[in-house]
């Protein structure tokens, strides 16, 4: 998310951008008359397509049309000549008409070209020219007559070239053809060149003629590389091509490839050589159907490991309808791999209808429970994905369980449970330090690897409405590991294990270790799958308890990165949606994390993943009231997304109560801020072990503090009750060695201090607060903190040091970015001065 991508569309140029660009092109000035009267004729014709503007001026020098006059040096055209030929011709004849000009067999190689594609590699179409016959290429060329074809003025800028116009063009050289030039050709196995050369130089006769096609401005070759100058000049060539021979044509060539290039070669043009093949599918025999089928599997499966999972699921889709309704009984083994990579090429492209189709197909089959785990593991995904996590979770332990293996009750586990367990582990683990945990043994048996998979999903998903099963998952997961050996699943586990030492039972530096063992895992080969869902473990709920919290920004993003690489939509978002809150809670300024924000939501919505998208416009509809703007809408927002999440009982609740109690801590809107702590739960509960519970509990404590200031009798003392159980919790943390709550104990000591009346206390803990926010990096707590010393030092009486802090507030607020907050002071400072 560091860069943005910004895709300019050319459109077409109106004429006073034409003028100058002819005049460039023939180096006058766009100001002459002549040069204006052929700009706006051409322009007419092109309807200022940059790209045909420049074709058109190379037509009129082709035809002599136009000529560089060396006694007056600048180029020279009669206007009238220039306008009677443009008259007769367009767009499409001028495309046409250039072919036409080409050697005969210049002509069939860019037929060929076209078949290849925009992009093509010269040995291919030489390939192909050596080993097609000249009877093969007549019959496929297109066979035409007339002479007055027209074609309208725009839909050469539209679509493909109509048949007339090709008539037009190449009447007069199939004439010719026909006249006498094709009789000399002696049978179908004759070369289009002299069946005397030998097959070097006809590769060096065929390479030249494409050196011919960058000559004429149709292609641009470098070196092995080409590509056309215009997806129009492509679809002139193909339109060469008997329109009935198209496809016969396309499979021919496709076999050509497939039978003479080399396994190498063969590979590097392996999307060509099937998309060619699977022109003619429908007129091949069984056995061919079976191979057509297993290289298409093979190209969806490469395009898929380049993350190009779009074209992926068109490769299985036509391997699948080659086939056809025999797959299952013939080719099982191909069709099976075809429908489950199928289905998880349509997961990965939001493509959930025909995701779920090829599910029930494989599901539905009487096949072994573990040829069905693909589908059930893209289903159980799925199903998160879409927010349907109950079903996710009951997914996930019932296909555990047709494995034979234990799955945890779906219902609140107790504490004595969860100790029981965990002396279990820790018995396992003894005294294994990371490199130890690093080095065991691989897991090789399948059951239990697909057991694991399924674990790593269901971590996810009980941690979201059913936190009290996660210990089990995660303590069933690494006693797996430990006991038979280390798969992809290890690294998350070991992560989550670190997540419950370091949050739930406070061991933070154990738990950092664990973490360790991890990334050590992730260091072996055939790890790679599990990066991003580690990454996202280690730095969202391990690391901040001993780390600076700005040391895991960067890793999050590499996390977001490599799991978009690999096909890990769901924990890429999760990274994404940590790295967004670790920029707001360090400070970030606000317009920055707006823009980000923005463009997070639109990645969510493309990829489908409707829980993350909702975590994210929690936070930017708080950061937009932060900066003043549509406070309004924010709020119905806010509110909107809680009653939904108390519905579905998941940890959006929790999200939004932590955003909505730093709204109402910014704004000093205290009274509120007490209030939505009391109703809003356990919240530690459902965000267990990560940052977002540290900022909670300290933003509780604080609201605590402040309304007990205001209080008096029982309230007063049941205010300071909460804010001292907050702050022992704080203070545990920062014992075992959190850094990023240094300043949070700072502010709640001078609050503190501030309830019981000791002045010099107070004052001394604000300046201590005001510098560790400054030294940590926090730029909104050092603006709360000012502001705070601020309202202490009016309640004192002293206005100098008062205005030197709300100045002081106000300029951190503002750097910020936090608008709404700055008008809010500069309000209450107007107030002020009328007192």
């Amino acid at each position: 998310m560091n860069m943005s991508i910004t895709k300019i569309r050319i459109g077409n140029l109106s004429v006073g951008y034409a003028i100058p660009l002819v005049a460039e092109a023939l180096g006058m000035d766009d100001d002459d008359s002549k040069v204006k009267t052929l700009a706006e004729t051409i322009h007419r014709k092109t309807e200022g397509n940059p790209f045909f503007i420049l074709m058109f001026l190379r037509s009129l020098y082709d035809e002599k049309l136009l000529q560089y006059n060396f006694g007056a040096m600048k180029w020279t055209w009669d206007d009238d000549a220039v306008n009677s030929k443009i008259v007769t011709q367009n767009v499409a004849s001028v495309l046409l008409n250039k072919m036409n000009r080409l050697q005969e067999d210049t002509q069939r190689m860019l037929m060929v070209a076209s078949c290849l594609g925009f992009n093509f590699r010269k040995s291919a179409v030489v390939t192909v020219m050596n080993n097609i016959s000249q009877v093969e290429m007549r019959s496929s060329m297109r066979i035409v007559s007339g002479t007055n074809a027209t074609i309208g003025s725009s839909s050469l800028l539209s679509s493909d070239l109509t048949n007339s116009s090709t008539e037009r063009a190449y009447a007069s050289s199939i004439e010719e053809f026909e006249d006498g030039t094709a009789a000399t050709m002696e049978s179908s196995s004759i070369s289009l060149l002299s069946s005397d050369m030998s097959n070097a130089c006809k590769e060096r006769a065929y390479a030249s003629l494409i050196e011919e096609f960058e000559e004429e401005g149709l292609c641009e070759v470098d070196d092995e590389e080409c590509h056309f100058m215009h997806d129009q000049i492509q679809s002139a060539a193909f339109e060469l091509i008997n329109p009935e021979q198209r496809d016969s044509f396309r499979a021919r060539i496709g076999n050509i490839l497939l039978l003479t290039l080399s396994p190498k070669e063969l590979e590097a043009s392996l999307f060509e050589v099937v998309g060619l093949l699977n022109c003619a599918a429908s007129n091949i025999t069984d056995e061919e159907r079976d191979e057509l089928a297993e290289m298409n599997l093979k190209a969806g499966v490469k395009a898929s490991e380049n993350a190009a999972f779009d074209t992926a699921k068109v490769y299985f889709k036509a391997g699948r309808e080659a086939l056809g309704s025999r797959g299952w009984e013939g080719d099982y083994s191909t069709m099976l791999d075809l429908c489950s990579d199928g289905a998880n090429a349509c997961f990965l492209t939001g493509d959930f209808v025909s995701m779920n189709d090829l599910i029930d197909e494989v599901l539905s089959k009487d096949i072994h429970t573990k040829e069905k785990y693909r589908v059930s593991e893209i289903k159980v995904k799925s199903l998160l994905t879409v927010g349907k996590v109950n079903e996710s979770i009951n997914a996930a332990l019932d296909f555990r369980r047709q494995l034979g293996l234990p799955a945890p009750q779906k219902k609140p586990a107790s504490k004595f449970t969860i100790i029981r367990e965990y002396i279990r582990v820790k018995k396992l683990l003894k005294d294994k330090t990371a490199e130890n945990i690093a080095n065991l043994p691989e897991l090789d048996d399948e059951r239990y690897e697909m057991g694991q998979r399924m674990n790593e999903h269901l971590a996810t998903s009980v941690y979201l409405v059913e936190p009290t099963m996660l210990p089990l998952v995660i303590f069933q997961s690494v006693t797996t590991s430990l006991k038979h050996g280390l798969s992809p699943t290890s690294s998350p586990a070991f992560a989550r294990l670190g997540l419950l030492l370091c949050g739930p039972f406070g061991k933070p530096h154990e738990g950092c270790e664990m973490a360790k063992a991890a990334e050590l895992i992730l260091e072996r080969p055939g790890m790679r799958s599990s990066t991003s869902n580690t990454i996202f473990v280690t730095q969202s709920f391990c690391y901040h308890w001993t780390s600076p919290l700005h040391d895991s920004i960067e890793p999050l993003l590499k996390g977001y990165q490599v799991g978009l690489e690999i096909g890990d939509n769901v924990k890429a978002c999760y990274c994404l949606v940590g790295r967004m809150y670790y920029l707001f809670f360090t400070g970030r300024t606000l317009d920055s994390i707006q823009q980000e924000l923005e463009a997070a939501a639109s990645v969510m919505t493309q990829l489908k993943q409707d829980e993350n998208e909702l975590k994210i416009t929690i936070l930017l509809s708080s950061v937009k009231k932060l900066r003043g703007l549509d406070a309004e809408a924010c709020d119905e927002m806010l509110d909107s997304i809680l009653a939904s999440a108390a519905e579905t009982r998941n940890n959006l609740s929790a999200y939004v109560s932590v955003m909505k109690l730093e709204v109402f801590v910014f704004f000093q809107q205290w009274q509120e801020a007490v209030d939505l702590v009391q109703k809003a739960g356990n919240v530690r509960l459902f965000l267990s072990s990560t940052f977002v519970v540290v900022r909670y509990t300290f933003l509780e404590a604080l609201a605590y503090l402040k309304a007990a200031q205001s209080s008096s009798g029982w309230k007063k003392r049941q205010m300071k009750k909460c804010a001292h159980k907050a702050m022992q919790l704080i203070r545990g943390w920062a014992k075992n060695g959190n850094v990023n709550v240094v300043h949070y104990l700072r502010i709640l000591g001078a609050e503190l201090a501030v309830l019981n009346g000791k002045k010099g206390k107070a004052k001394e803990s604000f300046n201590a607060a005001i510098s560790a926010s400054s030294r940590n990096g926090f730029l909104q707590d050092r603006a709360l903190a000012h502001e705070l010393t601020s309202a202490y030092f009016k309640a004192q009486g002293d206005d100098y040091w008062r205005n030197y802090h709300i100045e002081c507030s106000r300029a951190c607020y503002q750097e910020w970015g936090c608008i709404g907050k700055v008008e809010q002071l500069d309000a209450n400072m107007k107030i002020d001065d009328k007192e």
